[in-house]
């Protein structure tokens, strides 16, 4: 059987928001986070917890997943090696609207956002290949930019993330499946 594989470096918020939606939790998640700061109800459903040099490499996912298998990042803050893009099925949430802005590709376009006052912001899913956030867009969503503060535009970009992922897994069979 297909298997949803899952990670996460910050507190695995939104699989948890996912996989309430979906009432369907990630066979195997995977963090390299060890601090205090992980979501209360994913913390017991870890399966694998990482270090590096491990978390740069992901070797970790020569011995949990298949190249069949939808393996997705949920603020996964490390480069996934080509090795590893070329031979799983990975995707990538990232909360810059880089359709319309590429410039926003990369670390922490929530600050960009602020500060340069695009005129809309949002959020992607993309196919995880070598070049950072660079893969095929399989989903989007956007807003008119209104951000008065940046816990707005991250509580903004949290919505429009987790609508996204919604539209690219509603009818993926591997998370109907279970």
């Amino acid at each position: 059987m297909k298997k949803w594989v899952a990670l996460f470096s910050q507190t695995g918020s939104e699989i948890v928001d996912l996989a309430l939606h979906f009432d369907r939790w990630p066979d195997i998640i995977i963090t390299n986070n060890k601090g205090d700061n992980i979501h209360p109800l994913i913390k017991s459903r870890i399966t694998h917890t990482v270090t590096r040099p491990q978390a740069r490499t992901l070797n970790i996912l020569d011995d949990v997943a298949t190249p069949y298998d939808l393996v997705t990042l949920h603020g996964w803050l490390r480069i996934v090696p080509e090795a590893k893009c070329n031979k799983f099925d990975i995707y990538n949430g990232h909360p810059g609207l880089i359709t319309k802005y590429p410039d926003l590709k990369g670390k922490d376009p929530q600050l960009r956002i602020l500060d340069k006052k695009y005129a809309y912001y949002g959020s992607v899913v993309h196919k995880v290949v070598a070049e950072v956030d660079s893969g095929e867009i399989m989903t989007e969503c956007s807003r008119l930019n209104n951000n008065k503060t940046i816990e707005d535009c991250f509580d903004r970009l949290k919505a429009t993330s987790r609508t996204a992922w919604i539209d690219f897994l509603r009818d993926n069979p591997i998370i109907k499946s279970c």
